[in-house]
C-alpha cells in the first residue's frame, strides 16, 4: 500500500502542499462532516509540515464553541450546517492558529441526520484568509448527491476542500 487514502485525494493533496510551499502559505482546517479526513489527505503528502499548521476536528457542536469560538447563538439559530457556522468556523481556525488561510467544512454526511431544509449531502464550506475583512470570508453550499454513501460525501466534500487551499 502506497498510501492510505485514494489518489484522487492524495493527488489534490500534493498539489496543496506544493503549491502553497511555493509561496510560503500555511494552512489550517476546521473539519466536521469530513472527521479529518482533509488533514489525513495533507499530511500523507512529504514535506507537508511545511504547509500544514494544524487540524481542528470539532464533529460536535460544543467542540466548535470550545475549541473555534464558534457562537452558541449561531449554532442554535442557523444550525451546526450553515454558512454561518462554517464562517465562524473558518474565522476561529485562523484566530487560534498561525496559519494564513483556514478552510472549514460541516455538514450531513448520512445516512440519517437530514432534514428537510438540510438534507443528507448538505456540506458548507468556509474559507478565510488572514488580513482580510471579515465581510469577505467566503461561505459556499454544496449538495452531493443524497445516494452517495457516507464515504463517498465525505470524500467529495474533502475534495471540495482541498480545492478551496488552492493558492
Amino acid at each position: 500500500m502506497k498510501t492510505l487514502l485514494p489518489p484522487t485525494l492524495t493527488d489534490l493533496a500534493a498539489r496543496v502542499v506544493a503549491e502553497n510551499a511555493a509561496i510560503g502559505r500555511r494552512i489550517v482546517l476546521a473539519e466536521s462532516c469530513t472527521g479529518g479526513l482533509v488533514s489525513a489527505a495533507i499530511t500523507e503528502i512529504p514535506g507537508s509540515s511545511d504547509v500544514l499548521d494544524r487540524g481542528f476536528v470539532t464533529y460536535s457542536n460544543d467542540a466548535k464553541i470550545e475549541s473555534l469560538g464558534v457562537s452558541a447563538e449561531l449554532v442554535d439559530t442557523f444550525g451546526a450546517v450553515s454558512p454561518a457556522v462554517a464562517w465562524a468556523m473558518a474565522r476561529g481556525a485562523l484566530k487560534h492558529s498561525d496559519a494564513d488561510v483556514a478552510v472549514a467544512i460541516t455538514g450531513v454526511a448520512g445516512p440519517g441526520g437530514g432534514t428537510e431544509t438540510k438534507p443528507v449531502g448538505t456540506v458548507v464550506f468556509a474559507c478565510a484568509i488572514r488580513g482580510q475583512n471579515e465581510n469577505d470570508i467566503s461561505a459556499e453550499q454544496k449538495n452531493f448527491d443524497p445516494t452517495l454513501s457516507r464515504a463517498e460525501i465525505r470524500q467529495e466534500a474533502a475534495m471540495a476542500a482541498l480545492e478551496l487551499l488552492l493558492p
